[in-house]
């Protein structure tokens, strides 16, 4: 449902949101190879994010990412706008044009509840929030985190 940029972007920031502060600034090479993501495009992306106000950064010696307290209280849905767009959300399961409620597809009823909840959390939860539940659940925003987990 989503592109990679987004799943990046979404990774990435909630990566941001787990490790940096305002004075603990992060390196997109670092970011880059922790959530295994191209550095080039992550770093291509980040500047986006950044000028979608989703993002902080500062350049010199010790530059980097970072998220501050507007960043922070971005959500989900933020970023997801941001990158991709709301179409992906609003199309067809089965890529039909004219899918509706008035005239569904054959998964249509079962799939639209899922949408909405997606969207309702997207919408209703900051980044905040989601840093402090992958805290709480010990999720992994890699499989690299993943693997090393559970070793």
């Amino acid at each position: 449902m989503l592109s990679n940029a987004a799943q990046y972007a979404i990774r990435s920031i909630l990566y941001l949101a787990l490790y940096s502060s305002a004075t603990q600034r992060i390196r997109t090479k670092k970011i880059s190879q922790d959530l295994e993501v191209p550095q080039p495009f992550l770093a291509k992306l980040l500047q986006r994010l950044g000028g979608a106000d989703l993002v902080s950064s500062s350049k010199g010696p010790n530059g980097g990412f970072y998220l501050n307290k507007t960043n922070r209280n971005k959500t989900v849905w933020d970023i997801i706008v941001t990158v991709d767009g709301t179409e992906k959300f609003n199309q067809c399961f089965l890529g039909l044009h004219t899918c509706s409620d008035n005239n569904p597809c054959p998964v249509h009823f079962n799939v639209s509840p899922f949408k909405q909840i997606i969207k309702k959390d997207f919408k209703g939860k900051t980044i905040a929030q989601f840093s402090e539940e992958i805290k709480k659940r010990g999720t992994v925003l890699s499989l690299k985190d993943f693997d090393a987990l559970h070793k």
